[in-house]
């Protein structure tokens, strides 16, 4: 193409995102695309202007550093599409993304002016914690086609189904009553027994005896303090009357990315979503013995544990899977001086197993996610990794193998899986506001709340503590393909918003009980090494 015609082309695409090239950048990006073909040019344009946008950039005018880094970012995605097959991620790896309301997208940490999380976080820390779950969900219920206010010229039956969010603020600024509302907030206790919803705005008291006393007051899920509903009612007298609570609705991972584009939430070494890369979905349809297997509780200091290991690599010797998932706790007897020592010389014990099955041994992976009583800094979350002075003789035995922290990520091809190891069930159950009555169907509440609390624990502080800074690794949004939490609790596979949540169950206490993964269509199998 001419010269002339591409600078003006270039020009004109980055004036339409509101965008001006300084001359050097302008003629930098003519000499870069001289030889793209034509027909691909507008495509590589707009991949060069998402890049140029995901820089901090100080005004509209982009100079010349921008653009080269923004070409050699689009590059290098090309190439990076094939070495990003299989990645663990840390929680302390994920990248931070928030919710900036006036821009309506989400922004990398390094465009606010938001502190670089540390673990000893300060009181806005604290409060940000909670300001930008609230954001999170209020931005994906306001898309909800419930709460979206209806064009001027909609059909007049249309208005009838649309519901108007308010705030705490607009209640408690009536004077008079105040009839059928909904407000999204979170429940919260400031005095005992007496229950409060609250959002950014403010605070107001909360009257359930009604929901309470209804059938259907509460829909579906656990309704725990500290989780963020969409509260139905009256107000008057300073008090809000609720009818019912419902939980913001949540959102499958495809409609948030056609909002927001191939922004990498997850985390990871590659540029962009891995849900675009068509490389990488070939990959994942192709490779249809890929095998994942996932194990809770494996009580390494339990001989009847490694045998049934044993049993379990004999009977995968000659299809070795991809990967095997141990989640803790390694030991049945978590306390004691001797713990860490015991722990070692379980691993090892670990180890001479897996020599035992050279195929085994050569072609999995083994991954190590800590449980809430394995050494380590007491039970915030996310935990770190089992320490390298546990670990490293493990590790040079067994080279093929990843301690990880609690929670961790694992990216799969163009599949997002989250692993989380905590005893969540019985600690949701206990502190509801009110037990589920009549659908005892603790499983599909459980991960109805998580999923649409976007969040992995959707409890009190003083029920679960959380690194303030780092609660945004805690988050289940955009909806992974897979969550897996492994818990005490009876194993279960529930399917809920396109998201596949499965629970392998305690190994040694539900008859060494564990689950399997295929991840090329996408079904998991119960698997039971009890009688063998």
């Amino acid at each position: 193409m001419e010269p002339e015609r591409l600078r003006r082309r270039l020009s004109s695409a980055f004036r339409l995102r509101g965008l001006l090239l300084r001359a050097d950048a302008l003629k930098y990006l003519a000499e870069a695309f001289q030889s793209v073909n034509e027909v691909e040019l507008d495509d590589v344009i707009e991949n060069v202007i998402d890049a140029v946008e995901k820089q901090p950039l100080a005004s509209n005018m982009i100079e010349q550093p921008v653009v080269e880094a923004a070409v050699q970012e689009c590059s290098q995605a090309s190439d990076e599409a094939i070495e990003n097959v299989f990645n663990i991620i840390g929680a302390f790896d994920i990248p931070r993304y928030i919710y900036n309301s006036e821009r309506k997208k989400f922004l990398p940490l390094s465009m606010t002016n938001l502190p670089v999380p540390n673990l000893f976080g300060t009181a806005r820390d604290k409060a940000e914690l909670f300001r930008e779950r609230y954001s999170i969900l209020q931005q994906r219920t306001h898309r909800h086609e419930l709460f979206t206010p209806s064009a001027v010229v909609a059909h007049p039956d249309d208005s009838r189904s649309k519901f108007q969010l308010k705030t705490v603020e607009t209640l408690l600024g009536n004077t008079a009553k105040v009839g059928e509302v909904i407000v999204l907030g979170m429940i919260t206790q400031l005095k005992e027994g007496k229950f409060f919803l609250e959002d950014p705005t403010g605070v107001v008291q909360l009257d359930l005896s009604k929901a309470i006393s209804f059938f259907c007051g509460f829909h579906s899920g656990l309704y725990t303090e500290s989780c963020f509903v969409l509260a139905e009612g009256w107000y008057e007298d300073e008090v809000f009357h609720v009818n019912a609570f419902g939980f913001p609705p949540t959102e499958p991972s495809a409609t948030t990315r056609a909002f927001y584009g191939n922004v990498n939430f997850f985390g990871g070494p590659s540029s962009a979503s891995v849900k675009a890369s068509a490389k990488l979905k070939q990959l994942e349809d192709e490779n249809e013995d890929a095998m994942f297997v996932f194990l809770s509780d494996v009580w390494l200091d339990q001989a009847e544990v490694l045998e049934k290991l044993h049993t379990m690599f004999s009977g995968y010797s000659s299809a070795p899977p991809t990967c095997f998932f141990f989640c803790g706790n390694f030991s049945s007897a978590p306390y004691g001086k001797n713990q860490i020592q015991s722990l070692k010389g379980s691993l090892k014990a670990l180890a001479d197993i897996i020599c035992e099955h050279p195929s085994i041994h050569k072609s999995s992976r083994f991954v190590f996610v800590p449980g809430p009583e394995d050494p380590g800094p007491g039970s915030i979350l996310p935990r770190p990794p089992l320490a390298e002075n546990i670990t490293e003789e493990f590790r040079q035995l067994v080279p093929f193998s990843v301690f990880t922290t609690n929670p961790c990520r694992v990216q799969y091809c163009t599949q997002e899986i989250i692993i989380f190891r905590e005893d969540l069930v019985n600690k949701m159950c206990r502190n509801c506001v009110r037990f589920p009555g009549s659908n005892m169907d603790i499983p599909n509440h459980f991960v109805k709340t998580l999923l649409s609390q976007s969040h992995l624990t959707p409890l009190p502080l003083y029920v679960s503590p959380v690194y303030w800074a780092y609660d945004y690794s805690l988050r289940v949004y955009p909806v992974p393909d897979m969550l897996v939490i492994a818990d005490k609790y009876d194993p279960f596979t529930v399917t809920n918003t396109d998201c596949l949540c499965i629970n392998p169950g305690s190994f040694p206490r539900s008859g060494f009980s564990f689950k399997v993964f295929y991840p090329s269509n996408k079904t998991v199998e119960d698997s039971k090494l009890q009688g063998l």
